[in-house]
């Protein structure tokens, strides 16, 4: 799976931190770090983090095997 997060629509809201934070994390009190390319065992929370977003800056890919060998 891939995550794209619009940094410039992120209001630094952290709803993704507190669902999924392996993936996500603040750096400082707003500015917002998280994993590209996490693993797909994380899917349900990235997927929950993502909804939760109240600015729907978070953006959820699927990858395909080919692609999955070449992101790792």
């Amino acid at each position: 799976m891939r995550i794209v997060v619009d940094l410039n629509r992120c209001q630094g809201y952290a709803q993704c931190v507190f669902l999924a934070p392996e993936v996500f994390r603040l750096n400082g009190e707003e500015a917002l770090a998280y994993e590209p390319n996490p693993d797909d065992g994380r899917r349900l929370q990235v997927e929950r983090a993502a909804a939760a977003c109240p600015v729907q800056a978070i953006v959820v890919e699927r990858l395909a095997a080919a692609e999955r060998s070449v992101a790792s």
